[in-house]
């Protein structure tokens, strides 16, 4: 069960991952600006106050603030090396991270023991997340500093999921989500200090080009959040009843089923997506995938 809705949360979230750099390439070219809307609207979370989300105990509060704020400063910084790299490099490598940092605070403040096959599969999928980080293109030729920021992120991310999974196994799942993404939408308030943020909410006189453009970035962005927090609903459920490490180690999935996506956009739809491949890099990356469908195996075996 656990393994069915992570795939279908991961599927989502590889479209959101190709979409984000859609989007910061084309329409929004700031991060801190994207940042402001992938999270000011986790607010809305509250409109499921009625169906039973209750209020948190004590310290509790502090675990669902990490939570939410660590995720909203990751999608900062992973927008921000996603801006300098290309999304099938360093999307990967930000998963591998999650991974490493996910089983390591997953072991240390939960105490989550993995049987010696998943620990085989986290392995394998890490390697494999690394080699799909491979990046060669017109800008950069290996690591860069957009790694960096990635790894920044995976840090952050993994902070988020080991302690909202404490308050899966504290509070029913709708309570700990909403408390989660509540607090996510302070990093939407916070981005607002910046003068860039604040000057994209101007309103502007545009002439009719520009108007539609703009609204068919918003509309994008819209199709682009729907798709992001019906994923991750899928992932942070599967988290809530399995353990964090395996659920986040099958991110490498996520990154093989974007590849797949990006290589054939950019094959067949250049105009509307295009990144920098060599026979040598779709070689290693086909043997990346191979790899992520044996590391993934492992957990259902």
């Amino acid at each position: 069960m656990w393994f069915l809705l992570a795939f279908l949360g991961y599927f989502l979230l590889a479209l959101v991952f190709v979409i984000d750099k859609l989007i910061l390439t084309k329409s929004v070219s700031k991060p801190i600006v994207y940042t402001f809307y992938s999270t000011i609207f986790l607010f809305g979370a509250l409109l499921a106050w009625p169906f039973g989300v209750q209020f948190l105990k004590g310290f509790d509060w502090v675990i669902a603030i990490i939570s939410g704020l660590s995720f909203g400063f990751a999608l900062w910084a992973f927008f921000v090396g996603l801006k300098s790299g290309e999304a099938s490099h360093i999307s990967p490598f930000n998963g591998a991270m999650i991974t490493i940092f996910t089983y390591v605070i997953a072991d240390y403040f939960l105490g989550e023991k993995l049987n010696q096959m998943q620990i085989v599969g986290i392995i394998i999928l890490v390697f494999s997340s690394l080699l799909l980080s491979f990046e060669k293109s017109r800008k950069n030729n290996g690591f860069h500093i957009g790694f960096f920021w990635a790894g920044v992120s995976g840090l952050l991310f993994a902070f988020s999921h080991v302690s909202a999974k404490y308050l899966y196994e504290v509070y029913p799942f709708l309570t700990g989500f909403v408390w989660t993404r509540v607090f996510i939408g302070f990093v939407g308030l916070f981005t607002l200090l910046s003068p860039t943020v604040r000057n994209s909410l101007k309103k502007e006189k545009k002439n009719k080009k520009e108007e539609a453009k703009s609204q068919k970035t918003m509309i994008l962005i819209v199709v682009d959040k729907f798709f992001a927090v019906l994923g991750v609903i899928l992932v942070q459920y599967a988290i809530s009843i399995s353990s964090v490490a395996p659920v986040i180690a099958l991110s490498g999935l996520q990154f093989a089923l974007m590849f797949v996506m990006v290589y054939l956009l950019t094959k067949f739809a250049p105009k509307v997506f295009k990144e920098y491949f060599t026979k040598r890099e779709v070689a290693v990356e086909v043997i990346a995938i191979l790899l992520v469908v044996l590391g993934s195996a492992l957990f259902v075996l």
